[in-house]
């Protein structure tokens, strides 16, 4: 028989100390392992916010926010992105205001206290195109409530994130069956 936990002690079960987190690099698998952390936290019935950055629906059905309904009392998923990846050299206007957009989200999520585990996807690659200033985020890091936990994804880490971190994983390909013109699978890479 499986024992009910009542909302206090799930709540006490919440970490002391909250880390930050970074996964990086050019591999597969930065959105995945967080993910995998989200479930995790989920099943230990903590909040958890994702907030995709650089991540508009693009005509595609992401499994993240298919899924996120079925455990609509305990994880949020936002995107701030247009129809389209983003890129140095397609960037406009619009690309900076919603990389403002889900920065504002971001950082009410955190300080909320609302949350035991936020993870910021794809912020990495807004702070590097300069669409997130990084000293906004450290400062907003510096001063998260203490037992949160926070994950920073995305290729192209800034060098003092990686310095206040906690833990960093760097993904890099070793093969990858794009090399052979396999596209993007929904279920696995969507």
């Amino acid at each position: 028989m499986i024992a009910v936990r009542s909302q206090d002690l799930v709540e006490a079960e919440l970490l002391e100390n909250g880390y930050i987190q970074i996964y990086t690099g050019d591999g597969k698998g930065k959105t995945t392992a967080s993910l995998g952390l989200a479930l995790r936290a989920l099943g230990h019935g903590w909040k958890v916010m994702i907030i995709q950055f650089a991540k508009g629906d693009q005509g595609t059905t992401y499994g993240e926010i298919a899924s996120s309904h079925r455990f609509s009392d305990n994880l949020e998923v936002k995107q701030f992105g247009l129809d389209r990846v983003c890129y140095s050299h397609n960037m406009n206007i619009d690309d900076y205001k919603e990389a403002k957009r889900g920065w504002e989200c971001a950082k009410e999520a955190i300080m909320s206290g609302k949350y035991g585990l936020v993870i910021l996807d794809e912020i990495n690659i807004c702070i590097d195109l300069g669409m997130i200033k990084v000293q906004d985020v450290k400062n907003t890091l510096l001063n998260k409530p203490k037992n949160l936990e926070i994950v920073l994804t995305g290729r192209r880490a800034h060098q003092e994130l990686i310095a206040m971190a906690h833990l960093v994983t760097e993904m890099q390909p070793i093969k990858h069956y794009f090399d052979i013109g396999v596209m993007a699978r929904r279920g696995i890479e969507y």
